[in-house]
């Protein structure tokens, strides 16, 4: 009886918790983001223009873009709901070499990081202009929305952990798609790739099993150092999701590899190998059933498949000393313009956020720091809503932390060389900028003898120590 006692305990001290994570940790109380109707916005390469046709001063104001219904606000909204939102999640099992079973608090890098990887995905199998069929009927993140569900959901809890029941499932009936009618090409493919879109999203569900999923994250993280509850700086995440995705025993991920620059510099002929090199035989019993997905666009022949491996490049930089330079703005802006830029993690002082766009001075994110519940991804048709934002947020450039990772999506080597050539020509330094943010440097990182006799730790840097040079270290940088 005793140790019945105490479980009950333990269940109402973890529902209690719960509600403190969703108090703590949502973003939704607070104002709506607004957006000028004058300036045009930028979104991972695409160009939104919000302009009202009124003539009056006063209507020209700045609105929230849930009120603006002018220009392309809606093609806005829906560009950007589509994409893959990963926050903090609780009641998962416990995270490897630890007792924790939620990430509020610490994890917001590695979920931020997650995000970007997750935008290369959606760039290599379902291409740039695909959008989710119900990203305008998510509900937006408001004051009431919240509070209403925060409510029934403690309510819920507390009586069935009263009574010894279950909790409310987080399933939702099957989706959409299962019950498409496939009378038409167009639907066929429309079909096919929302099966894309929910297999790419459980890559990254919360469970031991899943390839890019916290659990392995954080595996991958005890290999450097770092542990379940650690801050994991922008350039650490670059190295532990480069080895996740090149680890991925999933079929669907033979096909993609990552690259991360050592020393702000992108050595080519080792971005070029990414390309080119064949991954090792693979076969997994964790995922038995997710489809093999084929490149968008693309259709996989077996004979070019050893030169059709797409590479995601990942390049720490650090863009000034204890703030961000300001004459780096102009260089976010035209990185955030490409297509091929899969966004930018970084954030304020320990709080990380994920950077898609920008409109005038201001960039726009995706905020990992909103606590939701578990979602089983091992079933077929786990709820999608939660892992998709409706509410985008904004940040002035120069609250920006300067230490930030960069990344890029490359589907073959033509396309890197395109790639090497337009990015090398935007970073050539201003009159005012000393230094570029990063280079492309031809031959291999080896050649340079860069990381000789360097501990994994240091490894894990973006900038190589010189012990011969007076430093400074700062977060996971070395300022020479």
């Amino acid at each position: 009886m005793e140790n019945k006692g105490s479980d009950e305990v333990e269940k109402l001290k973890t529902k209690f918790l719960s509600v403190w994570h969703n108090v703590k940790y949502s973003w939704a109380l607070k104002p709506k983001t607004s957006f000028s109707r004058n300036s045009p916005v930028l979104l991972l390469g695409k160009c939104y223009h919000f302009k009202a046709e009124a003539t009056d001063e006063e209507s020209l104001t700045e609105a929230s873009v849930e009120d603006l219904v002018m220009g392309d606000v809606d093609a806005f909204r829906r560009d950007f709901a589509s994409r893959v939102w990963l926050t903090y999640r609780e009641e998962f099992s416990p995270l490897p070499g630890s007792t924790l079973t939620s990430d509020c608090g610490w994890g917001c890098m590695l979920r931020a990081g997650q995000m970007m990887v997750a935008q290369g995905l959606m760039l290599h199998f379902l291409g740039r202009d695909w959008t989710w069929s119900e990203a305008l009927t998510l509900q937006p993140l408001d004051t009431e929305t919240w509070t209403t569900t925060a409510a029934k959901r403690l309510v819920a809890s507390l009586e069935a952990s009263l009574q010894g029941a279950p909790g409310p499932s987080v399933r939702n009936s099957s989706p959409q798609a299962q019950a498409l009618s496939l009378g038409s090409a167009e639907e066929a493919d429309a079909h096919l790739k929302e099966m894309y879109h929910r297999t790419l999203v459980s890559w990254f569900g919360d469970s031991p099993s899943t390839p890019l999923g916290l659990h392995r994250l954080v595996r991958l993280g005890l290999t450097m150092g770092k542990q379940a509850g650690d801050w994991y700086g922008p350039a650490v995440v670059a190295h532990i999701l480069k080895k996740a995705v090149e680890e991925a025993m999933d079929p669907g991920l033979a096909c993609i590899t990552a690259y991360v620059s050592q020393d702000c510099t992108v050595y080519s002929a080792d971005v070029v190998d990414c390309h080119r090199a064949p991954r090792a035989e693979r076969t997994s019993d964790e995922t038995p059933d997710a489809p093999t997905l084929p490149q968008n666009d693309h259709p996989v022949h077996a004979s070019t498949l050893p030169e059709s491996r797409a590479v995601i490049i990942l390049v720490p930089v650090r863009l000034g000393g204890e703030k961000t330079n300001p004459e780096y703005f102009d260089f976010a802006k035209s990185i955030l313009s490409l297509e091929y830029c899969i966004g930018i993690i970084g954030g304020k002082p320990k709080q990380a956020c994920y950077f898609v766009g920008f409109q005038d001075d201001s960039l726009i994110y995706m905020d990992p720091h909103y606590c939701q519940s578990f979602v089983d991804v091992s079933t077929s048709d786990f709820p999608l809503q939660s892992y998709h934002c409706p509410s985008p947020k904004k940040m002035p450039f120069s609250k920006m932390d300067p230490s930030c990772t960069v990344g890029f999506y490359s589907r073959s080597v033509q396309d890197y060389e395109r790639i090497s050539q337009e990015l090398s020509k935007l970073l050539q330094p201003s009159a005012k900028e000393k230094y570029p943010a990063f280079t492309f440097v031809q031959g291999h990182g080896r050649d340079y003898n860069l990381s000789a006799g360097l501990t994994p730790e240091k490894r894990e840097w973006p900038f190589i120590h010189d012990p011969r040079r007076t430093v400074t270290t700062v977060g996971d940088f070395v300022l020479l």
